[in-house]
């Protein structure tokens, strides 16, 4: 596929693009994007297992591309022991992004336990709003969201816009399968989350990830017991080329 391929931000044609991109391996995906985007994408992760998937294959492309993952500092010790994992495996610079209130400036000013009384506005404060802000001057950012990972990721593509940040979100595991993913983890021996082998399929802040074993839908233990299944990070505007028109 030409580098020079031009990216479109209308449905019909983004579309086309996503087939012509469904036809390329991963290595070859990530290849395309680097070529399109250069120093404008950045991998945002929080270290899932699709996201150090991802990892492992695009520094081998690109050693020195910007990773960038967001503290709402109410993260498990084990995911901050996955952080200095990765640094020391791969060597190198991570870009920790947090939210402008500290927890005990949020509780000021909303009042104790926010995700208990409102859990999209706690995940705006400490997700959707920093992540704004990693992403400014960026023109394309690589996720680990997957297509079997919920219901409403069914229809993910590889290639999206994003409207609300107003660029490209590439999901490169999109057709990939949760056997796959930790099959590719244990066989290349990446570096992830321990709190998987204690059954969390999906791991996010500590108030409101349970685990969720015995499931194929992967994001049941996030806000166990609410209808709320995503962050507000995926999805929660109008995308061309997503699974919301």
């Amino acid at each position: 596929m030409e580098s020079s391929l031009s990216l479109p931000k209308n449905g019909a044609a983004l579309d086309e693009l996503n087939r012509e991109l469904e036809s390329l391996t991963l290595n070859g995906l990530l290849r395309w994007s680097l070529e399109q985007f250069g120093e404008r994408i950045a991998h945002v992760t929080s270290f899932g297992p699709s996201g150090v998937v991802i990892l492992d294959h695009v520094l081998r492309l690109q050693p020195d591309l910007r990773v960038i993952t967001l503290d709402t500092q109410f993260l498990f010790d084990e995911t901050y022991d996955l952080w200095g994992s990765v640094r020391r495996r791969y060597g190198i610079r991570l870009e920790v992004v947090r939210p402008d209130l500290s927890p005990e400036e949020q509780t000021r000013q909303y009042g104790p336990n926010l995700w208990e009384v409102d859990a999209d506005l706690c995940c705006n404060v400490r997700k959707v709003k920093p992540l704004a802000k990693a992403l400014a001057g960026l023109s394309a950012w690589y996720t680990g969201v997957r297509r079997d990972q919920s219901g409403t990721r069914a229809a993910t593509p590889l290639l999206a816009w994003d409207a609300r940040d107003e660029l490209f979100k590439l999901n490169p595991l999109a057709s990939w399968s949760r056997q796959r993913v930790w099959n590719y983890i244990h066989d290349h021996d990446v570096p992830y989350n321990r709190l998987h082998d204690e059954g969390f399929t999906s791991i996010g802040c500590t108030h409101c990830t349970r685990p969720a074993a015995g499931t194929d839908d992967e994001r049941a233990g996030r806000w166990a017991g609410r209808q709320k299944t995503e962050c507000g990070l995926h999805w929660a505007t109008p995308m061309i080329g997503g699974v919301a028109a």
